[in-house]
């Protein structure tokens, strides 16, 4: 909302009714950030007085926070209002936000058309094309003239998705022919027949099990506003538009940031979430993940002997342990991006293990490099002693910096592939998990490469 609207009135010493006047006049992205930022009582108590019209294209909006439980206190009427005139898809995702026994007492209230469509959307899995179309789109006979299809338009489009892109289906098996955009219908003759302003070649369709990913790719590659979902027999049982996979794309990259994180999806915005479901969310993770750093500690009890006759080894544990944990948090970033855009396919996994290993070799010796400098440095200045082997220090250090970040290149690269292999999301291959996993097989080579190096000398 802009300033000027923010400014013209203060929601909290208006009442409902009043509220409600004033949000009818602004745009629908505008009413919704204002309902936002109102308790669900107050929120409901606006929806009683919104016009029902409007009230819908709210609701209609993935923006809204709560709509569930919204029409869940809202008068019974007025919620089976509003379902019945929301987008088929979006009603569907509404009405399983609510309680069961709420949606046990709306469901034989609505319209036969409604309920059949939320019987439809809800039985294909989340992620899926299915689960993302909406059944009000626009098809018509090959049989039509131009001039038919944009009467018929003007007649149903307030009821449709998008009036962008309708479908023409042969007239006795209502099988897929061809589509025509709304463009290439006004720029045709009126008295041609529909098929003569539809574009050449096959459609694009896709089917309802279709993930979501490859929809979001199909629409990118061919810049398209909406596609059509077929079944098996080519019959259209619903599209999928742009804005759908907009929102489904937004909310798939929130879910991919929280595990990159390392942490479990937050299901509503941060300042509304409670503190022990936050706690639930962020506890899990954070101890398996601690779990795993006590094998770090493990494997420094195993070195306890080195350590007590070389103390100056611990000095660079920090260092080594974070090199790796970063290189294969890079490593780990880079393949889940390709994976996600397909740039790269399960069986590539060895042409990046291939490119990895030297890209590791290569990264390390420049951080190992910049180590044994440092170590020069801090030595021939005085700023610290290293001790008489300190050379022997610089060199296990330099060498122990490429196999850990070789290994962190390596490791990070491939989680991704494994657990895309086992089913699971690669994002699951989260930037902690990598750095714990990384720090202890870390402190295994650093300290295996100080024993070949410093044998005889310090150990």
């Amino acid at each position: 909302m802009t300033e000027n609207q923010t400014s013209a009135f203060d929601v909290k010493t208006l009442s409902a009714e009043a509220l409600a006047e004033r949000l009818s006049r602004l745009h629908f992205a505008d009413a919704v950030d204002v309902i936002n930022d109102l308790d669900i009582v107050e929120r409901v108590n606006v929806f009683k007085f919104l016009p029902i019209e409007y009230a819908i294209e709210l609701f209609d909006k993935p923006e809204l926070d709560e709509p569930g439980q919204i029409l869940e206190m809202l008068p019974t009427e007025r919620s089976v209002t509003i379902l019945d005139g929301m987008s088929a898809d979006q009603a569907a995702d509404v009405f399983q936000e609510m309680e069961e026994a709420t949606r046990a007492k709306l469901y034989p209230l609505l319209k036969p058309l409604t309920r059949a469509e939320m019987k439809k959307l809800s039985s294909y899995p989340d992620g899926s094309a299915g689960a993302l179309m909406t059944t009000e789109f626009i098809a018509v006979p090959s049989t039509w003239t131009v001039r038919q299809t944009l009467d018929h338009i003007r007649d149903v489009e307030r009821t449709r998705e998008t009036v962008y892109a309708s479908y023409v289906i042969d007239p006795e098996t209502s099988v897929l022919i061809k589509a025509v955009s709304l463009r290439n219908l006004i720029l045709a003759n009126p008295d041609d027949t529909i098929l003569n302003a539809a574009t050449n070649g096959e459609p694009i369709k896709i089917g309802p099990l279709t993930d979501q990913e490859e929809v979001a790719r199909l629409f990118r590659r061919h810049d398209l506003l909406s596609v059509p979902v077929v079944d098996e027999t080519d019959h259209v049982i619903g599209i999928v538009t742009v804005d759908d996979v907009l929102d489904a794309m937004t909310e798939e990259m929130s879910e991919d940031a929280y595990k990159f994180g390392g942490m479990e999806a937050l299901d509503k915005p941060y300042m509304d979430i409670g503190f022990f479901d936050m706690m639930k969310k962020r506890g899990g993770w954070l101890a398996v993940l601690f779990l795993g750093e006590m094998l770090t500690a493990s494997a420094m009890q195993h070195f306890e002997v080195e350590l007590e006759k070389a103390i100056v080894l611990t000095l660079f544990i920090p260092l080594i342990m974070s090199s790796g944990g970063n290189s294969g948090s890079q490593a780990t970033s880079l393949i889940i991006r390709a994976l996600a855009l397909r740039e790269l396919d399960l069986k590539d996994w060895w042409k990046v293990a291939l490119r990895e290993i030297p890209a590791g070799v290569s990264l390390g010796a420049m951080l190992g490099l910049i180590g044994v400098i440092r170590i020069i440095v801090w030595q021939k200045t005085g700023i610290y002693d290293y001790g008489e082997h300190w050379v022997l220090v610089a060199i296990t250090v330099g060498a122990a910096l490429i196999g850990i970040v070789m290994f962190g290149c390596l490791t990070g690269s491939m989680l991704p592939f494994l657990l895309n292999r086992l089913g699971f999301d690669p994002a699951s291959a989260s930037a902690p998990f990598v750095a714990t996993l990384v720090d202890v097989t870390g402190i295994v080579i650093y300290f295996s490469v100080a024993a070949l190096i410093l044998s005889g000398t310090l150990l």
